[in-house]
Order: C-alpha cells, then structure tokens, then sequence
C-alpha cells in the first residue's frame, strides 16, 4: 500500500505542475504570413463568442447578462490560446460546465427550447477544439493527454452522472471531436520538434567532420615533425655528445661549443615536444594556448617569459653573438601572454641575428610603460656574407601575428647603417581592446653604441 500510495502521490504532484500553471507558450508564427495564425484565432473567438452568446439566450433562455458574461469567457479562453494554452484550457472548461450546469436548469424546468445540445453546444464545441489543438501544438503529449482525459471526465461527468432532460446528446461527438484534435496538434508538434532536431543534428555533424578534418590535419603535422624534426634534431644532440671523444686532445672551447650544441638540440626538442601537444590537444586555446599533450598531461615545461630573457642572452653570446640589453621604465608584471609574446619575438630576432648577421653585435631594448611594453632588437652591418639558409620567411611573419594577436604593433626594417631592427610594441591589455600606438617611435636612436639592425637578409629569410 505505501508503494500505491507513493506512486499516487507523485502522479498527483506531476499533474499539478503540468495543468496548475500560467507559463507563457505563445504559438510559432508563419513564415510567410506571420500573424496570419493568430488573427484566425482572434477571428473565431468573436465568432464563437457571438454564437455562443445566441445559443444561452436564445436556445436555454438564460438571460442577456448571464448569456453575455459565458460568451466573452469561452471567447476569452479562445484568444487566450495562442499564448497561455493551459490558463486557456482552464478558462473554456469551466465557462463550459457553468453554462452547461446554467442550462440544465432550464431544460428540467422546461423554459428551455426542447432537443436543445447539452451539454456542448455547437459553438462551445468548436472554440473547446481551437483550445485543445492550440494547446496539443506546445505542451507535452503527456500534457495533452492529461488535459483530454480530464474534459473527457467532466463531460461523464455532466452527461452521465448527472444528466439532465428535453435534450439532445453532444457528449460522445464531443469526445469523439477532442481525441481527434488532440491527436492532430500533438503529430504535428511531433513533426515540428523531429524536423528542428534533424536541422540541429545536420548542424552538428557538419561542425564534428569540421573538426574531426581539423584534428587529422594537425595529427598529420604532428607526425611529420615528430618523424623528420625530432629524428633530426635528436642526431644531432647524439653527433654533439660523442664528437669529444672522436678527437684526441680536444680543446676547451670545441668542447664547450659542442655541449652548446647539444644543450640546443636537447632544449629544440623540448619545445617541439610542446608544440606537438598542442597540435594533438583537442582544446589548443586553454591555458593561453597551451594545451597538454594527447594524454590529458601537463606540458612538459612552463612557457618562458621575460625572467628567462638572460638565459637567451647567454645562449646567443655562446653561440658567438655580442649581445647587450638594455631596460628601461618602472618594471611592472606583465601577463603571461605579454610576456611570452614578448620573449618570443626577442627569440626570434636573436635567432635571425645569428643567422643572416654573423658577427654583428646586437642590442635588445626593453622599455616599460604603464600601458604596455615595447621591444627593440637592433644589430649592426654584419661582419661578413651570411651564409645560405634554407629558411623559409616565416619568422617575420610569426612575430607580427604575436603581436596582433595582443592587439599591439611590430615593425621589422633596415637600418641605414645596414644593420636590422625588429620593433613592437604590446599593450598591457593583452588583446582586450583595439590596437594600441606605441607611445615613441619604434626606430632606434643613432646615438646608441651599438648600430642598429638585425641585416636586411634578417627579415626575408626567417624561419
């Protein structure tokens, strides 16, 4: 019996929240006509309300006021629909059993019109239809269903327990019209609710190949630089670390420029062991980019910002680079976005300095403002040709994508003393707003010990 009671309980309270409720549901309009639906609604409300109000007073003799007072109620109901289905059903239900509880008085009492309809008249019946396939058209079928089970209750209700005289039976038509109204409206709800997923689900299956064509594309990339760079790379920290051992008596400084090497090779295959966890991530746009690798892992190191900025100093000085920096302004903390950025394109120049400047000194200027930090790498006229590399132009382009992507400005040229400077300028916002004018000019000063520049090769023929 608990269990009975239990299930009954909770039958009642889902009953209640679906009939006991005055939650707007307006009706979809037309595509094409858009209020054309509702004007019909409203059109047959004054019908219905009219015919109604005929047949209470003429048909059962109820009166004017009485007559009046129904009618505007089962044409209210009727208007109600398109917009609160459930306060509309509630509404036409209980102007029905008024009326019709109204009229039972008169036909025992005999001043109704004998073989009257009862107790639905005709133009009740049609606006309880309206009101039912309105409602059949937005709520849950099992809303639907519960509403027809309990019209068609009071209709047993009224008809068959407790009747009435001198009239003609509507109730099993009545029925029978509710069911058919029903089941109309809840269909077509159906249609409409299987025709939206279809759409969503079309929607979504083009954004999944989308991705999933995304995903094998840098998978494809990830292989290729795992198989070619990574081998690459990997020989060469194995070449570095054995070459003091092939020669006899090997000097201190081959010795330190092979472990340079090595620690360049081994610290290149760091970084591309992060970039190809971000190739093989799903989300590469967490943690500022930075994804873990395919196995839901943390990268294998931080991303570097400026405090590493001395160590790339002494990497490039060992490489056989003079390098100087030089800051400027009341250091304040940068984002790391900033921060990174701004190491990143110090890299790069440096890196380009290397290689298409040999024997150039080289000056990095970092000057702080409060809205944003601006870069300088400048080098002077190379001390000899720079050998061929086989870059691809890249470098320059990379940099300046850094620095949009921030929101702020870069400017790479030659200098006239034949040298190179990459400038740019990152506001402290990070790509929150617009870009942002660097507070000075980018181009270096001529008063400075070192020329400027990084070697007009510099920005052609970056990686």
């Amino acid at each position: 019996m608990d269990e009975v009671e239990k299930g009954l309980t909770r039958w009642l309270r889902g009953l209640r929240e679906d009939l006991w409720t005055a939650d707007a549901n307006p009706l979809p309009p037309s595509v094409w006509l858009r209020w054309l639906p509702h004007g019909l609604v409203i059109l047959v409300a004054v019908v219905t309300a009219g015919t109604d109000m005929e047949q209470l007073v003429n048909g059962y003799n109820l009166g004017a006021e009485t007559g009046l007072l129904i009618a505007v109620a089962q044409g209210t109901a009727v208007g109600l629909a398109p917009w609160r289905p459930v306060p509309a059903w509630w509404l036409s239900t209980v102007a029905v059993v008024v009326s019709a509880m109204a009229a039972r008085t008169q036909l025992i009492a005999g001043h109704a019109a004998s073989n009257s309809p009862w107790p639905w008249s005709p133009p009740v019946m049609v606006a309880q239809c309206v009101v039912l396939y309105l409602l059949a058209l937005r709520v849950p079928t099992r809303v639907a269903v519960e509403v027809l089970a309990l019209t068609m209750l009071a209709t047993y209700v009224m008809q068959g327990l407790i009747g009435s005289a001198n009239y003609s039976s509507t109730g099993m038509l009545a029925v029978a019209l509710f069911g058919g109204v029903v089941l109309l409206g809840s269909t077509q709800r159906g249609r409409r609710e299987a025709r939206t997923q279809l759409v969503e689900q079309a929607g979504i299956t083009a954004e999944e190949r989308a991705r999933r064509t995304l995903l094998e594309e840098r998978s494809r990339i990830a292989r290729e630089l795992h198989d070619v760079v990574a081998h690459h790379m990997s020989v060469i920290s194995i070449q570095a670390q054995v070459a003091p051992h092939l020669t006899e008596n090997p000097s201190e400084e081959l010795k330190e420029n092979l472990a340079g090497i090595r620690q360049n090779a081994v610290e290149a295959l760091t970084e591309l062991r992060r970039v190809l966890g971000v190739l093989r991530s799903e989300h590469p746009e967490e943690q500022h980019g930075i994804a873990g690798a395919a196995d839901g892992t943390a990268p294998h190191a931080p991303q570097p910002t400026l405090d590493r900025l001395g160590a790339l100093v002494e990497n490039t000085r060992a490489a056989g680079l003079a390098v100087t920096v030089e800051i400027s302004g009341e250091v304040h903390p940068f984002p790391p976005g900033v921060e990174l950025s701004a190491y990143r394109i110090i890299q790069e120049a440096l890196s380009n300095a290397l290689r298409h400047a040999p024997g150039s000194s080289v000056r990095v200027e970092l000057d702080h403002y409060p809205r944003g930090l601006q870069v300088r790498v400048i080098n002077s006229r190379p001390a000899g040709p720079a050998p061929p590399s086989p870059g691809a132009g890249h470098g320059l382009l990379g940099m300046r994508e850094r620095a949009a992507m921030l929101g702020g400005t870069l400017m790479a040229t030659e200098t006239s003393h034949g040298g190179f400077v990459v400038a740019a300028f990152l506001p402290r916002a990070g790509g929150t707003g617009d870009a942002i004018e660097a507070p000075t000019d980018p181009a270096p000063s001529n008063n400075s010990t070192g020329t400027t520049g990084t070697t007009g090769a510099t920005g052609e023929k970056t990686l």
